[in-house]
């Protein structure tokens, strides 16, 4: 079942991120062709500055779902009930401070940003683009960490991939019919508000647990530990746009942006990879399977790092290529920023390297014991890419990112293969040195084979197809010479697979 379980959630994250990668691209092309960058600058930023409120969330999402996990194994319908009742509680009390904050934002955000914009056109946006964000604390967030912890993300990536296309089908039309701006933002947020209110609905029906009953005085054990790791990811994903905003123009948010929309498709690829594979390691902890969770653990890192190795060799090479063709024709700011794009693709392979690390560090709920790394990670973050902002522009904001994910994967690596997997560091350190050679070769091969002019589509399809069969034929072999204890063992999977289908 729990095989079934990670096949689905797989499967239906990858449809999602191939609906987010598309529509993630189409969107933003639009809105600086149709609007210009400024738009598109100043609706990344607002959105960005929206998230901020994720921080009252304390890190509780992750210690909610790790609680979750053993009265879901042993089926405890009545501290299930203790841990959503809570929840609900929780976020509630989040939603309504995401109103103060709001107002907070219409006074402020006006004054401090670079903009042509009157003060009317920026407030107005700002309550447009907040009203799905609310939905999502109100209605729907108990019942997707749920979802999550049950190794049910199918059901949510189900729900997320009809709401983005019915919004991108709306998009291409209203722009097509010349709506403003505000409309075609509102008309996104009203459909992305039908999420957290089918999730809520779906699990109320599904699930035979009686919500009403629950002790009152019921409190989560690790609430705060959680908050630091929550600081870190909140700055991680929003430190740069923020910076850039303050500090700089809505101009270079939007080529950060631009750039950051290819990354968080490659990002969003890897994560679909991974999704729900954090609730079966939970499981399997739950469960005290240690040996299991060693050698699940091991195949996974084999097939992980072969994956993020392929990914991001070709994202380096491809980059500026391809923003290059996409922002064709657009002249009012200058997009083609190569030390950028690479340092960007770097610092998110960093986090793609401690993804599986962290994932089985949170499943086994270590938040206590990882936090001042946390901490660490935050402020490394935010202070070298103030300081450098001055110098550098959007690549010295880049230098802090990659500078405080380094330092935080070093951390997940050591905690989770002495405390977790009790095994020394030497596999781990082993495979990221053997992802480095493969992508250095690629790189180097890629530079002195191909003169890419690029100029459309086709010729970059044409020239990434080549790329990436190229690092296929670097990366797989290197790994099965290698790796040939791990690629033995996902054959022998394979073939088991195999003989149950005949």
């Amino acid at each position: 079942m729990r095989k079934k379980k990670a096949l689905y959630n797989v499967s239906f994250s990858l449809l999602l991120q191939l609906i987010v990668i598309i529509y993630g691209f189409i969107v933003p092309k639009i809105i600086i062709a149709k609007y210009g960058s400024d738009v598109n600058g100043l609706i990344s930023s607002i959105t960005n500055f929206l998230m901020y409120i994720s921080l009252l969330e304390s890190g509780v999402g992750p210690v909610i779902k790790s609680a979750l996990y053993k009265p879901l194994a042993k089926k405890d319908k009545y501290e299930i009930a203790n841990i959503i009742n809570k929840s609900n509680q929780f976020f509630k009390i989040i939603a309504k401070i995401f109103i103060l904050y709001i107002i907070v934002l219409l006074i402020f955000y006006p004054l401090f940003v670079n903009s042509k914009f009157n003060y009317l056109y920026i407030i107005s946006l700002i309550l447009i683009i907040s009203i799905s964000t609310f939905a999502e604390y109100y209605f729907g967030m108990t019942y997707k960490l749920f979802l999550q912890a049950d190794q049910k993300s199918y059901v949510i990536s189900a729900i997320q991939i009809v709401t983005y296309v019915m919004t991108c089908i709306a998009i291409i039309i209203m722009a097509k019919l010349n709506f403003s701006i505000h409309i075609i933002k509102l008309i996104s947020s009203l459909i992305f508000v039908l999420r957290p209110i089918v999730q809520n609905l779906y699990v109320r029906k599904k699930y035979k647990i009686q919500f009403d009953k629950y002790d009152k005085k019921y409190e989560l054990k690790q609430k705060w530990d959680g908050l630091a790791q929550h600081i870190a990811s909140v700055v991680h994903n929003n430190t740069d746009v923020a910076v850039i905003t303050i500090f700089s123009t809505l101009q270079e948010v939007s080529v950060y942006s631009v750039y950051y929309l290819i990354v968080k498709g490659v990002k969003s690829v890897i994560q679909a990879i991974t999704n729900g594979l954090d609730a079966s390691f939970g499981d399997m902890i739950a469960k005290d399977e240690q040996e299991v969770l060693n050698n699940r653990f091991s195949l996974y890192e084999f097939i992980y790092f072969i994956i993020i190795s392929i990914i991001y060799a070709c994202s380096i090479v491809m980059i500026v290529p391809f923003v290059k063709v996409y922002t064709l024709g657009i002249t009012d700011v200058n997009y083609i920023r190569p030390l950028f794009g690479s340092l960007l693709v770097i610092s998110e392979l960093i986090w793609s390297i401690r993804l599986p690390y962290s994932s089985i560090t949170l499943a086994a709920g270590h938040f206590k014991e990882t936090k001042k790394g946390a901490w660490v990670e935050a402020m490394l973050n935010i202070l070298i890419s103030i300081i450098f902002v001055h110098k550098f522009g959007i690549i010295g904001v880049a230098i802090g990112t990659l500078v405080a994910m380094l330092t935080r994967t070093i951390e997940f690596i050591y905690h989770s293969n002495k405390y977790i997997l009790k095994r020394g560091q030497f596999k781990s350190v082993t495979k990221i040195l053997l992802l480095i050679i493969e992508i250095i070769l690629i790189i180097f091969l890629s530079d002195r084979l191909f003169i890419m002019n690029i100029s459309n589509y086709i010729e970059w399809i044409k020239y990434a197809t080549i790329i990436f069969f190229l690092s296929c034929i670097i990366v797989i072999p290197l790994n099965i010479l290698f790796q040939n204890n791990e690629f033995k063992e996902f054959i022998n999977i394979l073939k088991k697979l195999i003989r149950k289908k005949d």
